[in-house]
């Protein structure tokens, strides 16, 4: 069997990131963009796919393209809030 194919695609248009495992939708990540401030409310991630990490993966991309872009993030989802805590160099995307 060979490895997993997993894709992150930016649907701008649903304001969300999206995870996909061999082409099968398996999360995403909600965002609305207000100005330089990106809002990260929400991150889901379908409990079949669970446990490989896909979570931070969306978290990682979001926070790439925001600093990518020269924003700022309000993280309030709680799981973006954590990942963000301990993974440093992050924290200097949270608004102040």
């Amino acid at each position: 069997m060979g490895e997993e194919r997993i894709e992150i695609v930016d649907d701008a248009a649903e304001h969300r990131y999206e995870v996909l495992v061999d082409g099968v939708g398996a999360g995403f990540l909600e965002y609305s963009v207000a100005g330089d401030v990106v809002t990260m409310p929400h991150t889901v991630v379908s409990p079949a796919f669970g446990g490989r990490g896909l979570a931070g993966r969306l978290v990682r991309r979001a926070l790439d393209d925001a600093a990518a872009a020269g924003r700022t993030v309000v993280p309030s989802c709680s799981f973006v809030a954590d990942w963000i805590a301990h993974h440093p160099g992050y924290e200097r995307l949270v608004q102040p």
